[in-house]
């Protein structure tokens, strides 16, 4: 009833009961589509919920995106609303998230997500840049569209052509990567630290632009909240697996510390931007409704002056 991760070139022995067939080891008891999508053999209930929590992070993190495509469309305000530094942490910080998970050999659901997050931002760099450039030129670039449809393919020809990447670096034989185990490992356990920071730091940026302007206009909400269900997700994700586990439940945490530090020190950070949205929202409407007031005051004092 181990945890089996696949493809391996060599045999390996799980509960004392495996055939090998094509050098990969047959997953007796695991859950079909699991192993047809995944290649990763699931045996019991918590390793199957584990995979489970995890898609549903990986939904979310895909969806969270189309908000904020579709309110920089309606208010076209995005390059003002949304900071720089956030959407450049956000990327460097996936970028280290996807290298630290290959390196350390972490679960493929977190690899095939992490591909996810880099797809995202794609998006949410095409769109900045797009308005970013309408909004500063004089006149309209006939260009442009196609400039930023062009980033746009290209970031996703790189998610659908990664994924084959790092399956065919994984079928290199295990006796070819034994001297450089141990250098690897270290190398993507950096990452993920760094990555963890990066993800930290993006929120910085975009707290303090949305207190400059005292307004969160141009920036959708559900951006934030589906990133704040896909890290508690994600999160939950790896903890379900502790009580599956025959090793050390302690080892296994700080193997996975770094993308837990990521995951949910940024759904710490989310719940200040909530705030922001909060008050600022609040703050516009009660501006609005001190605005109608006037308005419909002026006409009584015109009339006033008549007598």
């Amino acid at each position: 009833m181990a945890h089996v991760r696949y493809p391996e070139k060599t045999s390996v022995d799980v509960a004392g009961n495996v055939s090998v067939v094509l050098g990969r080891p047959i997953c007796v008891n695991g859950t079909p589509w699991i192993l047809f999508l995944f290649e990763e053999c699931v045996e019991n209930i918590w390793e199957y919920w584990s995979v489970v929590i995890g898609l549903i992070s990986m939904l979310c993190f895909l969806l969270s995106t189309l908000p904020q495509v579709y309110e920089a469309y309606k208010s076209g305000k995005v390059d003002e609303a949304m900071s720089v530094g956030f959407i450049l942490f956000l990327l460097l910080g996936d970028l280290g998230n996807l290298a630290g998970c290959y390196l350390t050999r972490q679960l493929p659901i977190q690899i095939v997500t992490a591909v996810f997050y880099i797809y995202t931002d794609s998006i949410l760099i095409s769109q900045f840049l797009y308005y970013k450039i309408k909004n500063n030129s004089a006149r309209r670039n006939p260009l442009l569209k196609w400039i930023c449809l062009i980033w746009f393919g290209l970031g996703t020809a790189i998610c659908v052509v990664l994924p084959k990447l790092i399956e065919a670096a994984s079928s290199i034989p295990n006796i070819q990567l034994q001297g450089k185990s141990s250098s690897l490992m270290t190398s993507g356990y950096a990452c993920g630290y760094l990555s963890s920071i990066c993800y930290l730091s993006s929120r910085f940026p975009q707290l303090y632009i949305n207190f400059k302007r005292q307004s969160t206009e141009g920036t959708s909400y559900l951006l934030f909240f589906l990133a704040m269900l896909g890290n508690g997700t994600y999160g939950l994700s790896l903890m379900v697996m502790l009580p599956a586990l025959k090793s050390s439940r302690v080892t296994f945490i700080l193997n996975h510390l770094a993308w837990l530090i990521g995951s949910l020190g940024v759904l710490f950070l989310d719940f200040f931007v909530t705030a922001q949205f909060i008050m600022y929202r609040k703050k516009g409407s009660s501006e609005a409704v001190q605005e109608l007031k006037i308005a419909e005051e002026e006409p009584l004092l015109f009339e006033e002056d008549e007598f």
